[in-house]
């Protein structure tokens, strides 16, 4: 055979002579993502990637939601696959076929509201070797109840599993018979996490069973007995439910207890000062989290004061987070008695703590604290003076200050010192554009996530003060809404700086126009990238200036990585639609809500933590290079 001459055919043909199973070897040492962005670089690899999905032992596929035409293909039967992590927002109960495999250990199923609650007895059934389980929003779309013979086949089935998550109201079993059900759960269950389930129904499902003239040598054991993580979202916490709760669970070591009433609470559904005493009773809690919630009505915990803190602190010496929310009758001497009696702890959250001032943190310096995590949400009376006290602690890497108006230019000062400083939530403080300039001296060089939104007072300005051109900026998640004064000349002097951002939210800005998507499209972050190539998420809803003519620059090959999209609800039907088809992977939102945010507790912990792909491969795997769209978009431009 002649050889050719061509360099480039050569090194296809060398590819191509090599050895499938070498080829195979080096891939099963790979990710899911690595290798769809092999299967993108020639046919060799490509062949050799699809083979390869029937002995990868990871399949994780939540930045999209694919269709199950999509799905089918990627998941063929793999004796070898351990773990299955899918967005099911376009999937429902025929793809159980196929996503159900018999040697999965973990299997995280999220937006499952297109599923029935067969979906439980079917992962019973198949899954037998299952060790964790995540479900979200099962059943939602279907509006009915869910039988509780299909949890009682999972329980049957999967008697090794350790971790078990249910995203979702568990109300919509039918009570009859529930807690019992809860009985024949495995022992092997450590950590029981739960979207919302009313008070009565944890006090039930956790109380041992009562038999009649039982004697004391014949007491049942309590349910769930070597539970050691707990995580429910409720009606009302109350002090029946906490008692219930901190008296037959015995080996709990992380309790979260949030809810969020109708109504101001009675006192029969409340938790006061006797209930929080109850907390950590044998002494082995680490993680502790208590949140009244004012989204539905403006409740808190009234019936909790300094005393009850004292009385709990007491149990808590070796506690190492605390995440206290909505109690508003505690005040300097409840919250410093945490911090002088708590001496492990390390994460400190307070959310609304209308009490709380600067004194809590006056001598702070002279405790043993190695504080990392603190968030003071909804602190008003915290000034600049309590700030920098705070930030004697040098190990800070997530500080987040929402909300407390009488935070200033001078508190950023102070903050600049932070070397390990990750993350920086001030949205809604007193700063100005100078305050930011403290930041380009110091901590920019290690933030990854900095949050001014709602900061009146900033201009345009204070993106050349964020980004210094003389500072190492590690930056990639900006939020900079509801800023009234920023305008497409702060998002020029942004693309300029060329900064690989990942999130950006510029929500609710009346000065940002089509102009502003233009700039960011045409933005390159190096010479050799692809034009807007860093942008997961771009957040431009509500903004006064954006018209149906900038969707012209969202299409491909704009923005490539563009994952979540947020734009105002008055954007033509037929625009939002063309521009579906043509990226059928992007989540658009128009109503307002938040975008990129999957978990309902707290994540401010992982706000820097998203691993992003260098490459992103996926849709020209899974859907080609389709533009056949384009023409759409504009046709429906023209309409609109």
């Amino acid at each position: 055979m002649a050889r050719s001459s061509d360099p480039g055919t050569q090194r296809q043909m060398s590819l191509d002579l090599l050895p499938s199973a070498l080829v195979a070897t080096v891939m099963t040492k790979l990710d899911i993502g690595s290798i769809r962005s092999l299967a993108c670089t020639c046919k060799a690899f490509h062949s050799c990637a699809s083979h390869m999905l029937r002995f990868i032992p990871s399949f994780h596929l939540l930045d999209i939601a694919p269709s199950a035409e999509l799905l089918r293909p990627l998941l063929p039967p793999n004796p070898y696959l351990h773990s299955l992590k899918v967005d099911c927002t376009r999937l429902d109960d025929s793809s159980l076929d196929y996503l159900l495999q018999p040697t999965l250990q973990e299997l995280c199923l999220h937006k499952c509201a297109d599923f029935s609650g067969r979906l439980l007895s079917q992962v019973g059934q198949h899954c037998k070797d299952l060790r964790f389980l995540y479900l979200s929003s099962l059943a939602e779309k279907r509006g009915r109840s869910i039988d509780v013979s299909d949890l009682e086949v999972l329980f049957g089935g999967c008697t090794q599993l350790e971790t078990l998550i249910l995203m979702f109201d568990v109300s919509m079993f039918l009570r009859h018979n529930f807690a019992r059900v809860w009985a024949i759960a495995p022992a092997t269950l450590l950590s029981l996490e739960v979207g919302y389930i009313s008070s009565v129904m944890v006090t039930e499902l956790l109380s041992p069973p009562v038999i009649p003239y039982q004697s004391m040598e014949h007491i049942q054991p309590s349910i769930l007995p070597g539970i050691q993580k707990l995580c429910l979202s409720v009606d009302y916490i109350t002090d029946t439910m906490v008692s219930t709760i901190t008296t037959n669970l015995n080996c709990l070591t992380h309790l979260d207890l949030r809810d969020s009433p109708i109504m101001k609470p009675r006192l029969a559904f409340d938790l006061t000062n006797a209930g929080i005493q109850q907390i950590n009773l044998h002494g082995r809690l680490k993680h502790l989290s208590l949140v009244r919630s004012q989204e539905i009505f403006p409740a808190y915990f009234k019936r909790v004061n300094d005393l009850g803190i004292l009385l709990m602190a007491d149990r808590c010496s070796d506690m190492e987070s605390i995440y206290l929310g909505g109690f508003c009758q505690v005040t300097d001497t409840g919250f410093r008695t945490i911090l002088h009696s708590c001496a492990k702890i390390y994460k400190l959250r307070i959310y609304h703590g209308p009490h709380l001032t600067d004194l809590v943190f006056h001598d702070i310096a002279a405790t043993s604290l190695t504080l990392t995590h603190v968030s003071l949400r909804w602190c008003n009376l915290l000034t600049n003076h309590g700030v920098a006290r705070l930030v004697s602690n040098e190990n800070l890497s997530v500080l987040d200050l929402r909300d407390c108006r009488n935070i200033g230019d001078e508190a950023l000062r102070t903050i600049s010192n932070l070397s390990k400083l990750k993350a920086l939530l001030i949205d809604g403080s007193d700063i100005s554009d100078m305050g930011l300039s403290h930041l380009s001296k110091g901590a920019i060089s290690s933030l990854v996530s900095l949050s001014v939104r709602g900061c009146k007072r900033l201009t345009d300005n204070c993106i050349s003060f964020i980004f210094d051109e003389s500072s190492n900026c590690e930056l990639r998640e900006l939020d900079l809404s509801n800023i009234p004064n920023l305008s497409d000349a702060g998002v020029l002097l942004l693309a300029k700086r060329r900064i690989p951002l990942f999130e950006l939210r510029m929500r609710q800005c009346p000065l940002i126009s089509d102009t502003s998507i233009m700039v960011l499209a045409s933005m390159k972050v190096d010479e050799e990238g692809w034009y807007g190539s860093s942008l997961r998420l771009l957040d431009l809803y509500n903004c006064g200036g954006i018209t149906h003519l900038s969707f012209q620059w969202l299409k491909k090959p704009y923005f490539p990585r563009l994952r979540w999209l947020g734009v105002s609800s008055y954007v033509s039907r037929d625009v939002l639609d063309a521009l579906s088809r043509n990226r059928p992977f992007l989540h658009v939102g128009f109503h307002g809500e938040e975008l990129g945010t999957t978990d309902q507790w707290d994540n401010t912990d992982n706000l820097y933590m998203h691993d992003y792909d260098e490459v992103d491969e996926l849709e020209q795997w899974l859907d080609g290079e389709n533009e056949g769209d384009d023409e759409a978009i504009q046709e429906a431009e023209n309409i609109a």
